[in-house]
């Protein structure tokens, strides 16, 4: 049965973004960038819900040879992106979808990826998609959970606070790492609970 990995980068409080701050926080170090681009996961297909899919192909678009608003390491990663297998799980959106490499699936995001983790060639991976991660995750389809914590606090500017309107998860810890002697992953499997222990 192919694995599926919810996969986050975020701010200590738990938010994927800020306003008015670079990708990565501008914290992203040597270590971090080398582990991203040696990490085993980058053969797996990317799972993805409609607004990832636009914010990230916005970028490629405004961004075609590498120019413009991305630094070398963020257009290195959108060409990654570019050559890597998408899943687009969206009933907004209407195919064929122009990024290179994207599949559209419509219909219940749920039951299509039961299928697929039934059923797939391969196993996947998340990129953002806050709230398709949120609904696999409560549908208890989730193998892995990792994410990388950045060494910042983003309480004013903070967006997408990711864990908002989780259900009660306890997290047995496989995997942890410090980068750069700042940043942290955490990669966890995923039990969800009925409620808090000994209720």
């Amino acid at each position: 049965m192919p694995e599926l990995l919810v996969d986050f980068i975020t701010s200590l409080e738990g938010c994927a973004s800020a306003e008015g701050w670079p990708g990565w926080w501008g914290l992203e170090g040597p270590e971090y960038l080398t582990w991203l681009a040696d990490q085993p996961e980058r053969s797996y297909t990317l799972v993805m819900g409609a607004n990832t899919y636009r914010v990230m192909y916005g970028f490629v678009e405004a961004n075609p040879t590498g120019s413009g608003e991305l630094d070398a390491g963020e257009a290195d990663a959108m060409a990654e992106l570019t050559g890597a297998p998408k899943l687009v799980f969206s009933s907004t959106l209407a195919g064929p979808l122009p990024w290179a490499n994207s599949e559209l699936v419509s219909g219940d995001a749920i039951e299509a990826m039961r299928a697929l983790k039934r059923d797939g060639p391969a196993p996947m991976r998340t990129i953002g998609s806050v709230s398709l991660c949120r609904s696999l995750l409560q549908a208890g389809l989730v193998d892995r959970f990792r994410v990388v914590v950045f060494p910042v606090i983003t309480g004013v500017t903070g967006r997408e606070r990711i864990y908002e309107g989780y259900p009660d998860v306890a997290l047995d810890l496989i995997d942890s790492r410090t980068f750069d002697g700042r940043t942290q992953l955490l990669e966890y499997r995923p039990r969800l609970l009925d409620g808090p222990p000994g209720t």
